[in-house]
C-alpha cells in the first residue's frame, strides 16, 4: 500500500510541475492588433517566431527581421500557414553590421507606412567580432538593436501610442559595463572561456536593461513606451553545445522566472509557446484604453474584449 501511495504522489508531484513549471501559462489576452505593424527581430525561430505567430493572429502587419534570407524566408511560410494571415513580410537585417542596420531602417521607412510595436527579441550568445569591428555579443545583443530603435524612434511617435520591447535576460543581474575595455577594445570584456562568455552575455544584457530605462526617462511625455523583460531559456539563441544539452537544461529551464524589468508576473519557462506570453502582453497591454503608464517598469494586466 505504502508503495502505490509514494507512486500516486510521484505522479501527482510530477504531473503538478509539468503543468505549472515546464509548461507554465498561456497568454489568454484577447486584444486584437488590426491596422498594427510590428516588427520582430529574430523571428525565424525559438520565442521570436512564436510571438510573430500570435500577434500576426491577432490581426496585425508583423516584418519578420532575420539576418539568414534562407531561414527567413521558410520562418514567413511556416508563419503565414500557422497564423493564416497574409499580413506577414519578411525583410534581412543583420544585426552584426550597422550597414545593414541602416538598410533595413531605410528599405521599412519607404515600404511601410506604420510602426506600432518593436520586438527587439534576437540575440547570440558566442565568441566573435561584428563587420565594424565589434564584439559579437556586445553589436548584435545591444549595439545593432540600440541603432535600429533609434532609426525607426520618429515612426514610433507618430503612430503612437506605441511600444519597444527589449528582450534582456536575468543574466542582466551579473553584468557590469567596463568602459576601459570598450573604449580600447570594442568588447565589454575579453576571454574565450566559457565563463567569460556568459559573463559578456550578461554584459550584453545589461546594456539592455539600461538602454531601456534610459530611453524610457527621455520618452516620457511622448506615446511611446518601453519595456525590457527576462522571457526564460528555451534554447534557441546560438551557443555553444553546453548550452543546448539536456543537463544544462535540466539544470537552468524548469525553474520559473518572474522578471520584466517590473511587476508584471508570468511563469515562462523555455517552451516558445509559453514564453511569447510575456512578448504579447508588453506589446498589447491597455492598448486601446490608454497609454498613460510611460515608465516602462509598469505593466498590469491585458486588457480583454
Amino acid at each position: 500500500m505504502f508503495t502505490i501511495l509514494l507512486f500516486a504522489g510521484v505522479v501527482i508531484v510530477a504531473y503538478i510541475f509539468r503543468c505549472f513549471v515546464v509548461i507554465g501559462k498561456k497568454c489568454t489576452s484577447k486584444v486584437k492588433l488590426h491596422g498594427k505593424t510590428v516588427i520582430v527581430t529574430g523571428s525565424n525561430t525559438g520565442i521570436g517566431k512564436t510571438t510573430a505567430i500570435d500577434l500576426a493572429k491577432r490581426g496585425a502587419r508583423v516584418i519578420l527581421a532575420c539576418r539568414s534570407k534562407q531561414r527567413g524566408e521558410a520562418a514567413l511560410q511556416e508563419i503565414k500557414r500557422e497564423s493564416g494571415s497574409n499580413q506577414v513580410v519578411f525583410m534581412q537585417l543583420d544585426l552584426g553590421s550597422l550597414k545593414s542596420v541602416r538598410s533595413f531602417a531605410e528599405t521599412f521607412l519607404k515600404s511601410e507606412p506604420r510602426l506600432d510595436i518593436l520586438i527587439n527579441n534576437a540575440g547570440v550568445l558566442m565568441h566573435g567580432r561584428t563587420e565594424d569591428g565589434f564584439e559579437l555579443m556586445f553589436g548584435v545583443n545591444h549595439l545593432g538593436h540600440f541603432l535600429l530603435t533609434n532609426l525607426l524612434l520618429e515612426r514610433l511617435k507618430e503612430c503612437g501610442p506605441s511600444r519597444i520591447v527589449n528582450v534582456s535576460s536575468l543574466a542582466q543581474n551579473f553584468g557590469k559595463i567596463d568602459f576601459n575595455c570598450l573604449n580600447s577594445h570594442k568588447a565589454l570584456r575579453l576571454g574565450t572561456s566559457f565563463t567569460q562568455m556568459f559573463q559578456i552575455y550578461s554584459d550584453s544584457k545589461l546594456c539592455n536593461v539600461l538602454f531601456t530605462y534610459e530611453l524610457a526617462k527621455r520618452l516620457q511625455g511622448t506615446n511611446v513606451t518601453c519595456y525590457s523583460l527576462h522571457p526564460g531559456d528555451e534554447g534557441s539563441v546560438p551557443c555553444p553545445t553546453l548550452c543546448q544539452s539536456t543537463l544544462w537544461k535540466k539544470l537552468v529551464t524548469p525553474c520559473p522566472y518572474h522578471y520584466v524589468s517590473g511587476n508584471i508576473k508570468s511563469n515562462c519557462t523555455y517552451p516558445p509557446e509559453t514564453q511569447q506570453c510575456i512578448f504579447v502582453l508588453c506589446g498589447v497591454h491597455r492598448f486601446f484604453v490608454h497609454n498613460s503608464e510611460t515608465i516602462h517598469a509598469t505593466v498590469l494586466n491585458p486588457v480583454g474584449p
